[in-house]
C-alpha cells in the first residue's frame, strides 16, 4: 500500500517551485478549499500560498454544483495568485493552471489527459479533475485569483455516490493507486512554469489549444442566455471559445457547460 498522507512538510519535500507552494495550509478537513483560500487573501497572503485538504465538506464545481470526493481520497487545493491583469484578462490564469495540473497528469501518471473547456480535465474522455477559479475584483483591479483544482485520484468513482456517470478517477484508469503529494508536486511544478510566463506577458493560446479536446468538435453548450450549437473553432486568448454555427456566424462564450453533440 501506497503512503498517502498529505502534511505540508511532505508537500513541501523535495519541491523546487520559486513562488507557488511556498508557503502550505493543510487542513485534514474544511468546508472549502476556495473559501479558505478568498479569506486569506482578504487578509493579504502572498502570492503562491496553497490552502490543501484531504477532506472538504462544502466542495464546490462550477455552476453551484457541489463537488464530492471521499476523505483522504483526492487532491482538494486552492492557490492564491496575484496576476497583474485586468478582471477581463483573469481566464488567462485558469489557462495557465489548467495547462500545468493537464501536462503533470500526463508526465506523472502516462495517461492522455486533455483540457475540456472551459476547466476540466478528461482522460479518456472521461472526467478526472475540475478546475475553479473565483476573481477577488477591488474597483477596477483584480486583486486577486482564487484557483480550486480538484482531481479524482484514488477511489472508484463507481462506486461514490453523487459522482457523475461520466466522471473517473487516476486510480480507474491505472489500476492502482497513486501517490498524492507526489502529483501535488508535479502540477505545482508544472503550473508555475506556465503561470511565471503568463506573469511576464507570454500567450499561452496554442499550447492550450493543443490540449483542448473541444476544438474541431460539434459542441452544444448551456449559457446563461441559452443554447448554443455549432462547431468549435477556436480559443481567444482569454480562453473564451468560439463556436461556428450553422449559418456560418462565431459565437464566442465567454462561459458555458459545453457537450460534445455527438455523445
Amino acid at each position: 500500500m501506497i503512503n498517502d498522507k498529505l502534511s505540508a512538510e511532505i508537500l513541501q519535500r523535495d519541491l523546487t517551485t520559486r513562488v507557488l507552494g511556498r508557503r502550505v495550509v493543510y487542513y485534514e478537513r474544511i468546508g472549502s478549499t476556495n473559501d479558505a483560500a478568498r479569506q486569506l487573501a482578504d487578509a493579504g497572503e502572498p502570492e503562491g500560498t496553497l490552502v490543501i485538504t484531504d477532506e472538504q465538506s462544502a466542495g464546490r464545481g462550477r455552476l453551484g454544483r457541489s463537488w464530492v470526493a471521499p476523505a483522504r481520497s483526492s487532491l482538494l487545493m486552492s492557490l492564491i495568485l496575484r496576476p497583474d491583469l485586468t478582471p477581463a484578462q483573469a481566464a488567462r490564469v485558469t489557462i495557465a493552471i489548467a495547462l500545468g495540473a493537464c501536462d503533470a497528469l500526463r508526465a506523472e501518471t502516462g495517461l492522455p489527459a486533455q483540457i475540456k473547456w472551459p476547466n476540466d480535465l478528461l482522460v479518456r474522455g472521461k472526467k478526472c479533475a475540475g478546475i475553479l477559479a473565483e476573481s477577488g475584483i477591488v474597483g477596477e483591479k483584480l486583486e486577486y485569483v482564487i484557483v480550486g483544482v480538484g482531481i479524482n485520484v484514488n477511489f472508484a468513482a463507481a462506486t461514490v455516490e453523487g459522482i457523475p456517470r461520466d466522471a473517473t478517477t487516476i486510480a480507474d484508469e491505472l489500476g492502482q493507486p497513486f501517490p498524492r503529494a507526489q502529483l501535488a508536486r508535479a502540477i505545482l511544478r508544472a503550473t508555475e512554469a506556465y503561470y511565471l510566463r503568463l506573469r511576464a506577458g507570454a500567450d499561452l493560446r496554442d499550447e492550450y489549444k493543443n490540449r483542448l479536446a473541444t476544438l474541431g468538435q460539434p459542441v452544444r453548450a448551456q449559457t446563461a442566455q441559452g443554447i448554443a450549437e455549432g462547431i468549435a473553432v477556436d480559443a481567444d486568448e482569454n480562453g473564451a471559445l468560439l463556436l461556428r454555427r450553422a449559418d456560418g456566424s462565431i459565437e464566442r462564450l465567454l462561459a458555458g457547460d459545453v457537450t460534445l453533440s455527438n455523445h
